[in-house]
Formats: C-alpha cells, structure tokens, sequence
C-alpha cells in the first residue's frame, strides 16, 4: 500500500518576499479492491470537516452508466 501526506499550500511574507510552505492536512492510501483488484484512494483528514474521509476512484470508461456499487 502506498501512501501520500496530503498538504495545503500557504503563502505568507517574509522580508518582503512572498514564500510558500506546505501545511499537513492528512494522508493519502492508495489501495486495491480485494476481488477487481481495481485502485483507489482513501483520503483520510487529521481535522474535520464536515467529513473525515474522501475516497476517490478512477473514471469509469464511457458508456458505462451504472452508478457506483455501495460496500
């Protein structure tokens, strides 16, 4: 299972100059679908917000219309 650290881009002067740092907001799991072995993503927040989970997965091809299967 690969992971990610999900951050938030900040900006703020210093000495005149605008810089950037990076603000940790969570982690990134990629995992796989024990029996499709399809990919996804779960996205877990370390404050929340509204949610404290996302998942996201891949685009189904065209024409496929079937909504998404609930687990």
């Amino acid at each position: 299972m690969t992971t990610y650290v999900l951050t938030v881009p900040v900006e703020y002067k210093k000495n005149g100059r605008t810089e950037r740092s990076f603000r940790r907001v969570g982690a990134v799991f990629e995992n796989a679908k024990s029996d499709t072995g399809e990919t996804f993503l779960s996205i877990k927040l370390d404050f929340p917000v509204a949610v404290t989970e996302l998942v996201a997965f891949q685009p189904r091809p065209k024409g496929d219309d079937q909504p998404p299967i609930e687990e």
